[in-house]
């Protein structure tokens, strides 16, 4: 499975901070394609010791990134929050987006969650139904209303582009 990387970063807003894991995230993971707008995160006091208010913005990156690469690039996210500080001043939360469903890798195992490593899981988070992005009823709260779709829907719109654009090529 091929798609397109995408990560949630959690942050107290702060620019120096926002740009040092910017510098930090494009040599793991490539060039960063799409940048979302910054949405304000006011869903749970889980991340209190990133900082109070939160925010989180995404990320998208050029190129289509293999589904078994999701568990090592939760593994590179988990060493950067801690190398942003103690307590971790980011969290970066990994994803694959394709043309049908937004996937997610935790830490937290949960009943809809599949296991990517010994440690490890993912969960679909979205699907694309009826040309819109539609949740579960295990979907995170930020993540069930309308927010992030734009930004999620012109991330598909760029895999379907770059899938038609590929399968051209080969023809």
């Amino acid at each position: 499975m091929k798609g397109k990387l995408i990560v949630g970063i959690l942050y107290d807003g702060s620019v120096p901070l926002w740009e040092w894991t910017i510098g930090e995230i494009e040599p793991l993971w490539g060039e960063i394609e799409h940048v979302s707008e910054i949405f304000p995160f006011p869903h749970t006091c889980y991340y209190k010791d990133i900082g109070d208010p939160l925010y989180r913005r995404f990320l998208s990156f050029k190129g289509f990134t293999e589904g078994s690469l999701l568990w090592e690039r939760k593994i590179q996210a988990i060493a950067l929050e801690k190398k942003s500080g103690n307590p971790r001043k980011v969290n970066v939360d990994p994803g694959l987006l394709d043309g049908a469903r937004l996937i997610l890798a935790s830490t937290k195992d949960r009943a809809q969650r599949i296991p990517i490593s010994d440690t490890l899981y993912a969960e679909v988070t979205l699907r694309y139904k009826g040309r819109k992005w539609v949740p579960f009823d295990y979907t995170f709260p930020d993540f069930r209303g309308p927010l992030y779709y734009p930004f999620l829907e012109n991330l598909r719109k760029d895999f379907l582009r770059e899938m038609r654009t590929m399968k051209e090529a080969h023809a």
